[in-house]
């Protein structure tokens, strides 16, 4: 039967009482086990403690939660609704603290991440396949946009990482050396050089080389100046504002050679030849490289560098 002398006032109070969130857990267990000896038990508490918390609890909401009898105890039908309520509370706190703890071990929350470079294969796709999988509770947001717009936006806070290629650090922002990749070069079907397996710079003298504007077209063509010094050894340097992808349909299509790294090959074109690009001491490569504020204190970018630590360790010196 109710204890109908515990509530004489029935008018709702007029401010909210501060309610005891373990005193809803209480509350729940004794509903679970209809019981309130059962619920002390399983709750490793003394029957008199749990019974004095929830009467405390219905005191501060001011309706009777349980028909207390001697064969155990059951919800009120107002108790019911209550006890849908508490235990959506309890399942959405004990979620806040559980992320709340995750994200500052860097194991929950947001990352977001700029590059330029393909995400079809190579090192950056496999390192975020990785990390998805190692924290998997972490929401990570990519943003594919040019080298400038990439240093704008770790300057405001937009992105928390940039990967680019080559490894020279952007201004105000702390750098790590990464993961080089193979240089290759496309050409024609029919043309000369695809007689040979490996191509070095200087056989790229005389051909007319077209190269996108867009990135990492630039680094693409410092490294070729890098290595052709001489303005008569390079090849005719013809610039297009497409992507590395159209670069592939002009090489197809005939309108000269190209060059693109490794991540960047994609799915074959018709009419496209592949090339390793070599010199004196092997494959040629390009560097890739991660930059982020010094003083970006998101728990997730700390782990993501960890990854990036463990994966590419830098050589010692």
């Amino acid at each position: 039967m109710i204890d109908g002398g515990l509530f004489k006032d029935t008018k709702p109070p007029s401010r909210m009482s501060a309610i005891n969130f373990q005193h809803l857990r209480y509350a729940v267990a004794a509903a679970d086990h209809g019981s309130f000896r059962r619920a002390a038990d399983a709750l490793l508490l003394r029957q008199s403690t749990l019974s004095r918390c929830i009467r405390q609890l219905e005191h501060s909401v001011g309706v009777a939660i349980f028909e207390r009898s001697s064969g155990g105890v059951r919800a009120t039908e107002t108790g019911r609704n209550f006890l849908r309520i508490a235990r959506s509370i309890l399942e959405q706190m004990d979620s806040l603290i559980t992320n709340a703890y995750m994200a500052g071990r860097g194991e929950a929350g947001r990352l977001s991440i700029g590059f330029y470079t393909s995400l079809s294969a190579g090192n950056l796709r496999a390192t975020l396949v990785d990390y998805a999988q190692r924290f998997p509770q972490i929401d990570v947001g990519m943003i594919e946009c040019s080298r400038t717009r990439l240093v704008t936006a770790l300057r405001n806070g937009t992105i928390d990482l940039a990967i680019v290629t080559g490894e020279t650090p952007f201004l105000e922002s702390k750098s790590m050396p990464l993961w080089s990749e193979r240089i290759f070069v496309l050409l024609p079907e029919g043309h000369r050089l695809t007689s040979s397996e490996t191509i070095y710079w200087t056989d790229l003298k005389g051909e007319t080389l077209v190269l996108s504007q867009r990135d990492p077209g630039p680094e693409i063509q410092d490294l070729l100046i890098a290595k052709l010094a001489s303005p008569e050894d390079r090849p005719k340097l013809v610039r297009h504002d497409v992507s590395q992808e159209s670069i592939k349909s002009l090489v197809g299509a005939g309108f000269g050679i190209g060059l693109t790294i490794e991540a960047s090959l994609g799915a074959s074109f018709t009419g496209v030849i592949l090339r390793e690009v070599r010199d004196g001491i092997g494959p040629a490569r390009m560097g890739h490289s991660a930059n982020w504020r010094e003083h970006n204190e998101n728990p997730a970018l700390a782990s993501f560098l960890k990854l990036l630590r463990e994966r590419y360790p830098s050589p010692s010196i």
